[in-house]
């Protein structure tokens, strides 16, 4: 499956009573997700010492299904597809990497 065919899929699960609420509930719903990423690899690195076990990929995996979900129907809200957020993305990474820039701070370097 590629990435639009994913963002396709992914839609037809979106269920929002106005383009407002897909808006603001994609907005949010990605950041959470993003959040619990985060928590899940806090405790792995608090409560087991950074050991990554299988269980823990596999729940990892899942809560980063969930931030794809967002990303995608957050970019369609957007009039975006998948492949141009990610060709624009690796466009950027390509130009700081040709420039040495890679490092650092800032949206435009």
């Amino acid at each position: 499956m590629n990435l639009n065919e994913y963002q396709e899929q992914a839609k037809t699960t979106a269920v929002y009573t106005s383009s407002e609420q897909r808006l603001i509930c994609t907005v949010l719903g990605l950041g959470g997700e993003a959040g619990e990423v985060s928590e899940k690899f806090k405790k792995i690195f608090r409560d087991k010492g950074g050991q990554i076990s299988d269980v823990d990929r596999r729940e990892i995996q899942k809560e980063l299904g969930d931030v794809l979900w967002y990303l995608a129907v957050l970019s369609d809200t957007m009039g975006l597809t998948l492949d141009e957020v990610a060709t624009l993305n690796l466009e950027k990474l390509k130009a700081r990497q040709a420039q040495g820039r890679l490092h650092g701070s800032g949206d435009n370097r």
